[in-house]
């Protein structure tokens, strides 16, 4: 994470740090999975690190209801994914709400119910679209038409 903030590169994260503190480790800690003080502990450590290397440029953050996910979580069919249970996805789902509306970084919701930019190319470039308004504002230079993907 340190080296990232250093570099001038376009970095592009699936996932973030943020997700394992601020919704996993908390989500393990309500389930009795984590002890309290471990829970406190790595809290204080993870909030150490951020004072270290501050917010990402661009957070991009897929909001999703619980049918979707579920949808997309069959769509994907992997075996270790079957066993989940809704009220686990729900209490994920309503932590990652409660962390995105105290994040104080630049942030970019995308309704991931509504554009399927993983197979509309339509919706690819809305996405992308988006990103450039977020990132370099509404007058941003065009970029060229891509048709395959």
């Amino acid at each position: 994470m340190v080296d990232i903030s250093k570099t001038d590169d376009i970095i592009i994260q699936d996932r973030t740090i943020y997700e394992d503190a601020r919704i996993f480790a908390p989500n393990l800690h309500d389930m009795g999975l984590m002890s309290s003080r471990d829970f406190e502990n790595y809290s204080d450590l993870f909030d150490l690190m951020m004072s270290l290397v501050g917010y990402p440029d661009l957070l991009i953050y897929l909001k999703s209801s619980i049918p979707n996910l579920i949808a997309q979580i069959q769509k994907r069919g992997r075996e270790y994914e079957r066993s989940i249970r809704i009220d686990y996805l729900t209490g994920l789902n309503e932590k990652y709400e409660n962390w995105i509306a105290d994040y104080k970084g630049n942030l970019l919701v995308i309704d991931a119910d509504n554009i399927k930019f993983g197979n509309k190319p339509e919706d690819f470039e809305k996405v992308t679209d988006m990103i450039d308004a977020q990132m370099f504002g509404l007058f941003s230079a065009p970029k060229p038409k891509t048709t395959d993907f």
